[in-house]
């Protein structure tokens, strides 16, 4: 059954490409023969709309060239998003909430939808952790480069001096697994803890003690799950969880890595950056793995995040692993 759903699906992605594809010429058509009009008429009141026509085209354009290099084994699967500060304090909790809103304006901007699975105030401010799955058609190909050291430089909201800060947060992403990866966990080597529900959203927050935490011991990997609304529920997210995280060890172990599936882990502080975000003394935001960079910041902290993943996956399937 569940071999003939991955089928269907399979299908329907290629076909939903097709129809793209298909819809992509029409609109090049149409574009080619407005232009050809108002040369043949000289009607320069066609202007504007040949330029909008335009901006539409390379924007269907551009969104599915990107989809084209979305060819890895994970990359059709939902995403799963983990954020931790870094070096910085209640610095880098702030910086992580910030990157919380960045993605989650990015899922709104993609159609996509998201679930909160596990979140973690800052003891004074910001977010401490926050764990996130994102759901939509190639979501994990699309974030899976988003994975790394998040580096920003601006003035401290939280310095009365009004100094300079440097503040870290790492992003990890992983691919959610269907159950046709077979991982063996034995049930001897889990800890369990439950606890209440804390931090934003949820109708069960601090009412029962449904949240779950899942500690493999042989590993030393924890996950947590504190927003499904039973305790059931957030010990099988959390199931979901270590088993990505277990099948990822296993292929490093058997040398099978896939490269990019989530990459090195590397301290979460100075010179392991993948993307440094300065906001002063000047704007710049730059991706120090592709080159690619922007002085114009908002956008991207708004979620406009297509140059950087674009970027990066071109860079990624042209094999150029050399940073930048």
């Amino acid at each position: 059954m569940e071999k003939a759903q991955g089928i269907l699906q399979k299908t329907k992605q290629l076909k939903d490409k097709v129809e793209k594809f298909h819809a992509l010429e029409e609109k090049l058509e149409d574009l080619l023969t407005l232009c050809e009009m108002g040369n043949e008429e000289d009607d320069e009141s066609l202007v504007p709309e040949v330029k909008q026509m335009q901006e539409d085209f390379l924007k269907s354009y551009d969104h599915l060239r990107i989809s084209t290099l979305l060819s890895g084994k994970y990359d059709a699967n939902n995403a799963i998003v983990t954020l931790h500060p870094g070096a910085g304090g209640t610095e880098a909790c702030d910086w992580v909430s910030i990157l919380y809103r960045m993605y989650c304006h990015w899922v709104e901007n993609q159609g996509f939808t998201y679930d909160l699975l596990d979140y973690q105030d800052g003891d004074e401010a910001g977010i401490k952790s926050v764990t996130f799955m994102v759901k939509g058609e190639n979501a994990y190909g699309y974030l899976k480069g988003e994975k790394g050291v998040h580096r920003l430089v601006r003035i401290s909201p939280f310095d009365s001096s009004g100094r300079r800060h440097t503040s870290f947060a790492s992003c990890e992403v992983m691919p959610e697994l269907d159950d046709s990866i077979e991982v063996d966990i034995n049930p001897d080597d889990i800890k369990m803890d439950v606890f209440r529900s804390s931090g934003a959203g949820g109708q069960h927050i601090n009412k029962t003690s449904s949240a779950v935490r899942l500690t493999h011991i042989p590993t030393g990997i924890v996950v947590a799950c504190q927003n499904e609304r039973s305790q059931l529920q957030n010990k099988n997210m959390c199931m979901k969880m270590l088993k990505a995280k277990l099948y990822e060890m296993k292929l490093k172990e058997q040398g099978e890595m896939l490269e990019g599936i989530r990459g090195e882990v590397k301290d979460i502080a100075w010179g392991s950056q993948i993307r440094s975000y300065v906001f002063h003394p000047y704007n710049m935001i730059k991706d120090h793995r592709t080159g690619a960079e922007t002085a114009n910041v908002q956008p991207v902290m708004n979620g406009n995040l297509e140059m950087f993943i674009s970027a990066y996956l071109k860079w990624f399937n042209e094999g150029d692993t050399t940073e930048n």
